[in-house]
């Protein structure tokens, strides 16, 4: 009997050790992922403040010599140079990326909520164009669009910044599967109750899509903010701050520490955004109490 009781003993020994040392591995997988990711941002804060002459050494250094902020205040001082004011840009480039995001999240939603909760004729052939609409990137419908905003008189307008961006294949893909999830049952039942479907979209459904919602509101936040609009906006005080810095990037390797400083000006606030919204993107529908 002692002798069973020992052999368990180690038995479930062994077991834990072995569970200890699962974790401990999954651990160091996950730090040496999280470090490879955070390379490329921790790379350019690095080059950002180092003097122009040490961005040319070979074999390059993952480190400063003699860390510098020079760069920061050339980059304020080359863009108060022009004509349009800073804030001018930043004004534009927030503005573009506020509407730009809501409308995408307003639009999606609704989009998304009658393909996937309405019935209707041709609703899976549009379902069908969607998916495949995943496979084009901008790059490939951009003399098209260009042709449309042509025809509209929108070449050289705000507008022409927001419009082309509020459709999203991406983000109506997303947020359809999401609301898929959602039980029919409690859709019918605030049917009985004499809900219409605006309101149940709003009220009922969308309070239970945060981690749908908070993915989309990074992806477009992302894309809206790194609008290029040098090809369709001409005038300076309609310009981004990313086509400001792009174009002040292209006046040579003097001002290429300038182009990092700004690297890590545009980026501030897509990570900002994303940590506010992680919390709820990790978050799954297996935990938002909606049971069928």
């Amino acid at each position: 009997m002692a002798q069973a009781n020992t052999l368990k003993l180690k038995a479930s020994n062994k077991q834990a050790g072995r569970k200890i040392g699962g974790t401990i591995a999954i651990f160091v997988f996950l730090t040496l992922l999280g470090l490879f990711m955070l390379f490329p941002i921790y790379l350019t804060i690095v080059m950002s403040i180092k003097p122009v002459e040490e961005l040319f050494i070979f074999p390059p250094k993952l480190y400063a010599i003699r860390p510098t902020l020079k760069n920061f205040s050339e980059m304020f001082a080359a863009l108060h140079q022009n004509r349009v004011p800073f804030s001018r840009y930043v004004f534009n480039s927030v503005a573009v990326t506020i509407s730009v995001t809501v409308l995408q999240c307003v639009f999606a939603s609704m989009a998304a909520f009658v393909l996937a909760k309405c019935r209707f004729p041709g609703s899976k052939i549009i379902n069908s164009i969607i998916v495949i609409a995943l496979l084009y990137q901008s790059n490939v419908i951009y003399i098209m669009q260009y042709i449309v905003m042509a025809k509209l008189g929108l070449i050289d307008n705000p507008l022409a910044l927001i419009l082309p961006s509020v459709a999203s294949p991406l983000g109506l893909f997303l947020m359809r599967q999401s609301i898929s999830q959602t039980p029919d049952a409690m859709i019918e039942a605030a049917k009985v109750d004499g809900a219409g479907l605006f309101r149940i979209c709003w009220q009922i459904v969308m309070p239970n899509q945060k981690p749908a919602m908070m993915t989309l509101i990074i992806f477009a936040f992302q894309a809206a903010w790194n609008i290029q609009t040098g090809t369709i906006v001409f005038q300076e005080q309609y310009k981004t701050l990313p086509t400001v810095v792009t174009q002040l990037s292209a006046s040579g390797m003097a001002r290429a520490g300038v182009m990092m400083a700004a690297q890590v000006f545009i980026l501030i606030p897509p990570v900002v955004v994303f940590m506010l919204a992680q919390r709820q993107v990790i978050e799954t529908m297996a935990h938002s109490g909606i049971k069928d």
